[in-house]
């Protein structure tokens, strides 16, 4: 989605663009760990946003690749190539709807589930480390606007 244009009046101060550069870092900190930390448990970033996705879904019923694909904002064809890849490495099933058979449903399998449930535990603990800095930033962010 493209960045919207600031409005004439609007002004940034020092101590702002401080905080935003303290904010911006502090996420990306965190996303250079997520990638780091999918790589070392033996999967691509990519294919640990997708088990997070399924696994994290809270629609009726399980998720299908379309709505893979539109919850990690890539093309129907890329999804379905991830998912590909993830039920080559038995981290993901997929089932056809009985009443729409073109309809693939996608569950994680029990290897897939304890991948992510070790990656989770990860993630949930430098989310701990980190919550102090964002809260932080925010909070100033949020006085600002």
């Amino acid at each position: 989605m493209p960045a919207k244009k600031p409005p004439a009046s609007a002004s940034v101060t020092q101590a702002e663009y401080e905080t935003l550069a303290s904010f911006r870092h502090t996420l990306r900190q965190f996303l250079h760990f997520s990638e780091t930390a999918a790589r070392d448990s033996g999967i691509a970033p990519q294919q640990h946003q997708a088990l997070l996705a399924i696994r994290g879904f809270s629609g009726p019923g399980p998720i299908t690749i379309a709505e893979l694909a539109g919850h990690l904002q890539v093309r129907h064809h890329s999804a379905v190539g991830l998912v590909d890849r993830l039920v080559k490495q038995k981290l993901v099933k997929r089932t056809r709807e009985a009443e729409d058979r073109r309809r693939i449903h996608l569950a994680l399998t029990a290897r897939g589930d304890r991948v992510l449930g070790n990656l989770s535990a990860l993630h949930k603990d430098q989310i701990r480390r980190i919550i102090p800095g964002l809260t932080a930033a925010l909070r100033k962010l949020s006085k600002a606007v």
